[in-house]
């Protein structure tokens, strides 16, 4: 089996991508955690955001790393809905799940307010 060597990253371009999706931070702060020198991280994280391999495998990364999440996130209003001291927590947990399955009950005198986060990487 031949491996593309075009495909690799580097040790140091994996850690800065995993210190990007795991410790957050700016991407400066991110390079220096993945190895680069404090003098030249600023430059180093700029071109690896720009860098289409780098890029590519931030993005494979991130749509593993919320799929994950996600499965833990249901596994968790799933154990409230279930398990919770409260009540009205245990309540609000089986209305979430009801309404992520999209069963849901009209009520005219309820308002709801939330907050949507977006993702959007574009490789072009």
């Amino acid at each position: 089996m031949k491996i593309d060597k075009t495909t690799e990253l580097t040790t140091r371009q994996q850690a800065f991508i995993d210190n990007l999706l795991t410790n957050g931070g700016t991407a400066t702060q991110c390079a220096i955690k993945a190895g680069y020198s404090k003098k030249s991280a600023k430059v180093e994280a700029s071109r690896l955001l720009k860098h289409d391999k780098v890029l590519k495998a931030l993005q494979n990364q991130a749509i593993k790393t919320l799929g994950y999440r996600t499965i833990q996130a249901l596994d968790t209003v799933s154990n409230l809905s279930s398990n919770a001291n409260s009540e009205y927590v245990r309540l609000e947990a089986s209305k979430d799940i009801l309404d992520r399955a999209g069963i849901r009950t009209e009520d005219s005198t309820q308002s709801q307010l939330g907050n949507a986060i977006q993702v959007n990487i574009d490789l072009g």
